[in-house]
């Protein structure tokens, strides 16, 4: 399979924006007692290799950072996002992903 680099990198930039502006809306949401984004939905959006956002988004944002229910959920999406990842290099290593 062949993928252009400069489309991963876009990928990545942008579902790393995505997972960062949810945070980001629903800690203003929150402030402001509004309509909530769902847990779910924060951590599902870290899942295509975007932790590095959501995780920027919580602490940066002391976002969800006192809920040890949703930290130990966002550690698994994170190790999910190190296992993607490996899976990745392990099948560019091999050839079977070829980047261009």
């Amino acid at each position: 399979m062949s993928l252009p680099v400069s489309w991963l990198a876009g990928f990545l930039a942008l579902a790393n924006a995505v997972a960062f502006l949810a945070q980001w809306s629903d800690k203003r949401r929150a402030q402001r007692r509004q309509w909530r984004i769902p847990e779910r939905t924060l951590l599902l959006l870290g899942l295509p290799l975007a932790a590095p956002g959501m995780l920027g988004g919580m602490f940066l944002l002391r976002h969800k950072t006192r809920k040890p229910g949703f930290l130990a959920l966002a550690a698994l999406v994170t190790l999910t996002n190190v296992a993607l990842a490996a899976v990745a290099l392990w099948a560019w290593r091999r050839e079977l992903l070829i980047l261009t």
